[in-house]
């Protein structure tokens, strides 16, 4: 079954998925679920925690303002947005954009862990604390309890299934929206990503 197969398979479940708790917010809003998009074979993943508004209302991930960042960013690399797959823990909006329940990321990231799988990138790139945390403690890794603060920009080894793999947490674009000084830092942090290209 080729990739996209694969992929079109797990949006499939997805859009049936009515044991979640957030699938009933979901179609009484007309909302989408946010599967992920981007190059099937791209060396990098991006993960976020979950998709906002604008993202359940057009089925993309990162599409409003921190998406307009997350692009900035990756141009600041000379990297185009389609040469890389961007995707969420969670694949629904949380009501409200509150932060995504312990019960929710459970349901949604075998979804996730089955992305991972298929699209085998080398790199997985964490954008926020939700995403580090969760990525770190499915992959056993010391540093899990370390904050983001302390992590963001480095590249951490690991061991994927099908290899070596580098995890790079980094801070939400959303941040560089607050906070002008948070943006020179998540360029500065992207410069990693390089290596990647």
């Amino acid at each position: 079954m080729s990739k996209s197969d694969q992929l079109k398979k797990i949006r499939d479940e997805i859009l049936n998925l009515k044991e979640s708790p957030l699938y009933e917010y979901r179609v009484k809003n007309k909302y989408y679920p946010v599967i992920g998009e981007g190059n099937h074979d791209a060396k990098i993943i991006f993960i976020g925690e979950a998709p906002g508004e604008n993202e359940a209302k057009t089925a993309r991930p990162f599409c409003g303002a921190a998406g307009r960042i997350l692009d900035e960013l990756l141009r600041s690399i000379n990297l185009d947005r389609k040469e890389v797959y961007v995707t969420n823990i969670v694949k629904d909006r949380p009501p409200g954009n509150r932060d995504p329940l312990p019960v929710e990321i459970e349901l949604y990231s075998p979804f996730l862990e089955r992305q991972i799988e298929i699209i085998k990138p080398s790199a997985i790139a964490t954008l926020g604390r939700f995403s580090m945390k969760f990525i770190l403690e499915k992959f056993s890794m010391p540093e899990k309890d370390m904050p983001i603060s302390q992590l963001h920009g480095k590249d951490l080894d690991t061991q994927a299934s099908y290899g070596k793999i580098k995890i790079i947490p980094l801070y939400h674009p959303a941040v560089a929206l607050y906070k002008n000084s948070s943006k020179k830092e998540l360029e500065k942090d992207f410069q990693i990503l390089k290596l990647f290209i």
